[in-house]
């Protein structure tokens, strides 16, 4: 008899964009599969996996701080699981760590979380991180285990109490797929380098000091082009205003490509990543970037530290420091074509070692595969 497992995040464009790699190696191990998350317009993965099962989750308000919001997200979750009685849960995302976890105490039903990264309760100090550090400490008696997607993450949760240093453990991010993201054609002649910044336009991201790194490296060498691509997320505390935005575009700091479904194109034309983050769990952008075989510049810090290797296949530079970022970026400036196409080389090389979606998801799949 196949065992079940339901896989609860906090929106089905999660489960599209992050976790299918999961899915498929657990369906290649004979696992019944259920998603549980809110419905979006990503339930297309659907078509490429009939035998999953979807549960829209209704009562899931990831940006609310209300109470009786999570009581009403902790009882629905709670129903769920006594009707489909899995044998296992797989949570991803704060409230679905939090409350998920409770609601599988309630009933009795085996429980991991994951945690893909800290985001703003944890980079900005207060209420909300004391709040959140009380909530995960509260519900970690509810996991079986956690498994973090950068090893800071992990120490940080066992330092400060939050769980037992026995039911942690890490990944390397959530992965990508080395097959679907190919080098394009590195190393040519263009009248102009291109450094990009993709990701959401918050200022946790660092797209502030990506603006100001552009503007020192523009007066430096005219030569060099600084595309963003990213949407405004209003339900984040982080985000840019839209003032600001305008502004940046007007003055032609950047070259604004707003939103894009599908990144690689614009990787593909650009000659260097940028994600100059405050904090990360691992991100989805850098591993992509070189997976494309392109140069990647990041910041020094939890999550980003760990994708690169510093002068090798890109460049660390410091967290909330243009400066530091802007020499970072004509450090890269003063390679030779041929050496830019080298940095990218290896950094695809370090991609498909550590990083391939295959790999992330067998080890995702061990972790599992070990609870009694």
């Amino acid at each position: 008899m196949s065992k079940s497992i339901a896989i609860v995040a906090n929106t089905t464009w999660n489960i599209y964009n992050f976790r299918l790699n999961v899915i498929e190696k657990l369906l290649s191990e004979g696992w019944t599969v259920t998603v549980i998350a809110p419905l979006d317009e990503y339930i297309e993965y659907k078509e490429n996996y009939p035998s999953v099962r979807h549960i829209s989750l209704e009562k899931l308000n990831r940006d609310s701080t209300n109470p009786l919001s999570d009581l009403k997200l902790t009882l629905e979750l709670r129903s769920i699981y006594k009707k489909l009685k899995p044998d296992l849960v797989l949570h991803y995302t704060h409230k679905p760590n939090v409350f998920g976890g409770i609601a599988a105490l309630m009933t009795g039903t085996d429980s991991i979380a994951v945690i893909t990264g800290l985001g703003y309760p944890f980079i900005h100090k207060g209420l909300s991180r004391f709040i959140t550090k009380w909530l995960y400490r509260f519900s970690q008696r509810a996991h079986s285990n956690f498994i973090f997607e950068n090893e800071d993450d992990l120490k940080l949760f066992v330092n400060e109490g939050i769980i037992k240093k026995e039911k942690g453990f890490f990944v390397n991010g959530c992965g990508v797929d080395t097959n679907k993201y190919q080098p394009f054609p590195n190393g040519v002649v263009k009248p102009k380098t291109i450094f990009t910044f993709i990701g959401r336009l918050l200022y946790d991201k660092g797209i502030v000091e990506f603006v100001e790194a552009a503007k020192k490296v523009k007066a430096h060498n005219a030569k060099t082009e600084f595309w963003v691509v990213g949407e405004l997320d209003a339900k984040n505390p982080s985000m840019v205003k839209k003032e600001e935005l305008l502004t940046w575009i007007e003055n032609e700091d950047v070259i604004y490509h707003g939103f894009k479904k599908d990144v690689k194109p614009i990787v593909a034309k650009s000659d260097c990543i940028v994600l100059p983050s405050y904090r990360e769990g691992m991100p989805r952008i850098v591993l992509e970037g070189m997976s494309m075989g392109k140069p990647i510049i990041t910041t020094n810090t939890a999550g980003c530290r760990q994708t690169i290797v510093d002068q090798v296949t890109g460049y660390l530079v410091n967290v909330k420091d243009s400066e530091d970022l802007a020499r970072g970026m004509k450090e890269f400036l003063d390679l030779s074509h041929e050496e830019m196409h080298v940095m990218g080389d290896k950094g695809r090389e370090r991609a498909i070692k550590l990083f391939n979606s295959e790999k992330i998801a067998g080890d995702v799949y061990d972790i599992v595969n070990s609870i009694d």
